[in-house]
Formats: structure tokens, C-alpha cells, sequence
């Protein structure tokens, strides 16, 4: 098999969750993303569900490292885990790379674990392989795309994605995956939920516009439900918090991690004053 790329999915192929991709050739090997699922109906007493890394366990010689698309949960989270039993360099945008610090801190891994940080537009060789960073828009900042240089051609891993030409960090790089594309792929694994489905994503911008209508001529209090690690949503919630005079407390940890995460990076604009304790608030509004 030395002369041939194998493509080996541990999880998530047709599947919500648990995504975790292996490419080998050779003497080597790299795997992108390290996701967990959540369990079903009928899985009494599980919390998580994990994908099967014996695989990896078996070839340890050969890893050369993880490689993460994005901080979403099913992308990122199974790393502490697995990490334990097939460790190598983990490498990722600052954001997806903030919010794995915080679980190799929570499972006293940070000592152990080397975390790479990179920009799109970076190429990363490992082994046999170089690893393009490409931007894409998705519902979390920093997310990527890889491009995955091997000895037998172009793979392009998409990750999450959605066009969005007026994101707030800038639009997907369509410049560059379509000069791949014209270049010539040797495979194109695409990964977007509803991607088969005709039509469009609404922009976040018309999120913060109805986010206005709700908080405009508004006396009472307002109960936001969002996931915590849409950060641009957070934004606008602020804003809006911000332009008629609100304060903002926030409920359940992964809201609290995504908060400390963003702020510490400079990726949410929270004032000083911004946010109250939710106990404290609970007590004086109506």
C-alpha cells in the first residue's frame, strides 16, 4: 500500500457528529478533526459517544498530527480523549485552538499536548503531506478548509461551510478553491449539513436585523437562545443589548468558555459593563 492514498473515515460519514478523518500514505498519517456525537434515545447511562481510535492506537509510528477545521463541538470535542491514547501536535486556527486549550486545561493535558496555532492561507508539512489552511464562513469564526497536498494529488476537505458574502470575517475563499478545482482535485470531501438541499443561508446580518425588532419598544425581559459558539451572534446580541440601554447575563458553561475564549482574543467587542450576573438578574427584572 505504499504507493496509494487510503482515505479512512472513524466517524462521522452520514452521521451528525463524531467527525474524525485519516489519510495515510506510506509511513505516514494525519487525521482531520477529532469529534464527539451525542448519545441516542436507546443509550442508556452514555454521556458522550467517541469514535474508535484503534486504528490510530495500532499505528502510532506513522501520526504526524490532528488537524481541526473549527471549535464546534462534534469537530473538537473527542480530542482530550483520544489524545490520551494516540498523541501527536494538534494544529488549528487561534480561535478552534482557544477552545481546545480549555479542555486539555480541564483534563490536565496542556503540558503534554503540542497546540500549533495557524492562519488561513498557511501550508503545514506533515510527513508526506502539506496541509493548506483555506478561510471558509461558518456559524463560528476561524473556521477552515484543508487542502491536503499528497504524493498522488490535491484532496480538498471542505469542513463546515456556508457562502456569505457579507460575513464578518470576510468571505469564503472562493478565489482559491476554485483555482484548485481548476488545477485538478483528486478527491473533494464535502461536508455541510442540508449541502444537497436547493437555496441559500441567510446572512448573519439579517439575524442582527430582526434581533432589533425585538428588543425595539420592549420593557420587559428578553431570553436570547443561542449556540454559545456562534460568536457572531453574541456580537449582535450585545450591540442590540448595548443600543437600548440592556444588560446581558449569560447561562451555562460552554456560553461562559465561548465568552472568555472570544474576549481574551479579541474577537468580541464586550464593553466593561456589559454583562451582569445572571443570579442578580434573575432577582431584579421582571
Amino acid at each position: 500500500m505504499a504507493d496509494k492514498l487510503r482515505i479512512i473515515p472513524l466517524g462521522g460519514i452520514n452521521e451528525i457528529g463524531k467527525n474524525m478523518t485519516v489519510l495515510e500514505y506510506g509511513s505516514d498519517m494525519i487525521v482531520v478533526d477529532c469529534g464527539l456525537g451525542f448519545p441516542e434515545d436507546d443509550m442508556y447511562g452514555v454521556d458522550l459517544v467517541i469514535p474508535d481510535v484503534t486504528y490510530l492506537v495500532n499505528n502510532l509510528q506513522k501520526l504526524r498530527g490532528y488537524f481541526i477545521t473549527h471549535g464546534h463541538e462534534d469537530h473538537i470535542g473527542s480530542l482530550p480523549y483520544v489524545l490520551q491514547a494516540a498523541n501527536a501536535p494538534v494544529h488549528g486556527t487561534a480561535l478552534t485552538n482557544g477552545l481546545i486549550r480549555l479542555k486539555l486545561e480541564e483534563h490536565q493535558l496542556l503540558d503534554t499536548v503540542k497546540l500549533v496555532e495557524h492562519k488561513a492561507g498557511e501550508t503545514v508539512k506533515a510527513g508526506c503531506f502539506k496541509v493548506e489552511f483555506i478561510h471558509v464562513n461558518h456559524s463560528i469564526a476561524d473556521a477552515v478548509a484543508f487542502c491536503i497536498h499528497t504524493p498522488v494529488g490535491k484532496v480538498l476537505m471542505t469542513g463546515d461551510f456556508k457562502i456569505d458574502p457579507t460575513a464578518p470575517d470576510g468571505m469564503i475563499d472562493l478565489t482559491r478553491i476554485g483555482t484548485l478545482g481548476n488545477e485538478g482535485l483528486l478527491a473533494l470531501l464535502c461536508d455541510s449539513t442540508n449541502v444537497e438541499r436547493s437555496g441559500f443561508t441567510p446572512s448573519e446580518t439579517q439575524v442582527t436585523e430582526n434581533l432589533d425588532r425585538q428588543f425595539k419598544g420592549c420593557a420587559q425581559r428578553i431570553i436570547v437562545t443561542t449556540f454559545a459558539s456562534n460568536m457572531y451572534r453574541i456580537q449582535s446580541i450585545l450591540q442590540t443589548a448595548k443600543r437600548y440601554g440592556r444588560k446581558v447575563a449569560v447561562s451555562g458553561r460552554s456560553m461562559e468558555n465561548i465568552l472568555k475564549v472570544a474576549t481574551e482574543l479579541h474577537y468580541l467587542d464586550l464593553a466593561q459593563d456589559a454583562l451582569v450576573d445572571l443570579s442578580a438578574s434573575i432577582r431584579s427584572c421582571p
